[in-house]
């Protein structure tokens, strides 16, 4: 692992417009020099783009591994082969931890099988089984081989947790000391290992067999004579994760219990690794990541840079769904054709009734998706969700209806009209927080993402509702 410093963001924004630099530079430079006639030609155009490219391999080399992935997720592809040539091989396995699922499968298809198992052997254990699922299936047998039997077990052990277990997240890099011997006898332990586990603050305690007893914070081994026992000092209940909990919610402790580490142990108390918070916030962040992409009905593993034809099939079956309600919203308004050539205003205003429902539902469906988030939305609160959300919209519609429509009387001086605008908003925003709320609902009980496709179904829904209403309503009472 690359011992390097991350860079500061704003030096990781600047060495990344650098390396741009240097690459249009190699470009402009390498093109001038093909069309230019000299002596011996070749030899000059090989030393020049030789010596560019070690500009360009020392740039890339002295960033972090996870400052490189940020330089890789940010190039167009062709750019990114490029420079993913020029990595120091050492870091390779690192990088590919750290970039996107769609961005690791870019650079694992520019890697022969060789080199993919030298990338994968400078992992941990924990870390190998993340990268194992990206890897061609013929190179996985030749990796696990290579690796002794306590890694090849610890790899097998995390490949067997289903996704989204905190058993799939632990990290098999922890120090255990038994509840029954003294502080100093740990001490002595810690100066033969001569290093803790990265980000690890806490020693695991367990009894002869291995069962977990406890946790022993590293500053009691400070504060404490040598001659006291673990035992007498140790936490006895500890926030404890057993391997088959789902991974949300021990995030969710990690955030309220303010914890950097935490023991995992199986079914029968015995201590197999350990949670740490960077695997935790690797996961919210992906999860987050992944809400924002769904509500527009994408995935969650595309890449920004992926090639046109590919970015483009993979957004058809959502487009394909805005058109459909799109249409209907279209029917919607040709069905009142004549009311709309009668008063000819009802086309300059149906639009801001449909907006502002979109809207209004939008701010309820981000509301459902964070609460089904956090775990905080059940069969016994949901009712009173509904009924305070309906009077919430309500009262806006009452208020910003109201705004509106004396907007149209001051504008086209018909105050049935603004009538008409102040009942359509306030129907249309009733009916939009409804759909904010029963569309993630209804995702959620046929068991898929709340957030998957929301956002255009909602707007689908408010758009369409929001004309019939309007329309409806001034057909009703003033083109009949």
């Amino acid at each position: 692992m690359s011992t390097n410093q991350p860079a500061h963001p704003r030096n990781l924004e600047a060495a990344l417009a650098h390396i741009q630099y240097l690459l249009d530079k190699q470009d402009l430079v390498q093109e001038v020099v093909h069309k230019t006639e000299m002596p011996r030609h070749d030899l000059v155009e090989n030393l020049v783009t030789r010596q560019q490219l070690e500009e360009l391999r020392r740039q890339i080399n002295v960033l972090h591994p996870a400052d490189i992935a940020y330089v890789l997720e940010s190039l167009p592809l062709e750019r990114r082969r490029r420079i993913w040539e020029l990595v120091d091989s050492t870091h390779d396995g690192a990088v590919l931890l750290e970039v996107s699922d769609a961005v690791r499968r870019t650079l694992i298809a520019d890697m022969d099988r060789a080199e993919l198992v030298d990338a994968a052997e400078q992992l941990e254990s924990d870390e190998i089984a993340d990268l194992v699922p990206d890897l061609p299936k013929d190179v996985v047998p030749e990796l696990m081989g290579k690796l002794d039997l306590e890694d090849r077990a610890q790899v097998q052990s995390a490949l067997s947790f289903p996704e989204g277990s905190v058993g799939a997240l632990m990290d098999f890099e922890f120090v255990a000391v038994r509840e029954d011997v003294n502080l100093d006898v740990v001490l002595r332990y810690l100066r033969r290992l001569g290093e803790l586990p990265a980000g690890s603050n806490l020693l695991m305690v367990t009894d002869r067999e291995g069962l977990f007893r406890g946790i022993l914070p590293v500053e009691a081994l400070l504060i404490h004579e040598g001659e006291v026992a673990v035992v007498d000092v140790m936490i006895r209940d500890p926030v404890v994760f057993h391997t088959n909990d789902a991974a949300e919610d021990a995030a969710q402790a990690f955030e309220r219990y303010d914890l950097i580490v935490a023991p995992v142990v199986t079914v029968h108390n015995k201590l197999v690794g350990c949670l740490k918070v960077d695997a935790v916030l690797d996961l919210i962040q992906a999860e987050s990541q992944k809400d924002l992409l769904a509500q527009a009905g994408l995935s969650e593993d595309v890449d920004l840079f992926a090639p046109v034809w590919r970015a483009a099939r993979s957004r058809w079956f959502w487009l394909a769904l805005n058109l459909v309600t799109a249409f209907i919203a279209s029917r919607v308004i040709g069905q009142f054709e004549d009311s709309i050539q009668k008063i000819v205003a009802l086309a300059a205003l149906m639009p801001i009734v449909a907006s502002v429902g979109g809207n209004t539902g939008n701010q309820t469906l981000a509301l459902m998706i964070r609460g089904f988030a956090l775990r905080q939305i059940n069969p016994g609160n949901f009712g009173y969700l509904v009924r305070k959300e309906v009077v919430v919209a309500l009262l806006n519609g009452l208020l910003w209806g109201g705004v509106m429509g004396g907007i149209t009387w001051l504008l086209y001086g018909q105050l049935p009209l603004a009538g008409i605008m102040l009942a359509a908003m306030v129907l249309n925003l009733m009916l939009a927080a409804l759909a904010g709320l029963f569309i993630p609902m209804a995702l959620k009980l046929v068991r898929q993402d709340p957030a998957l496709g929301s956002s255009i179904l909602l707007t689908g829904l408010t758009d369409s509702m929001g004309f019939l209403i309007f329309l409806g309503l001034a057909t009703l009472f003033l083109a009949a």
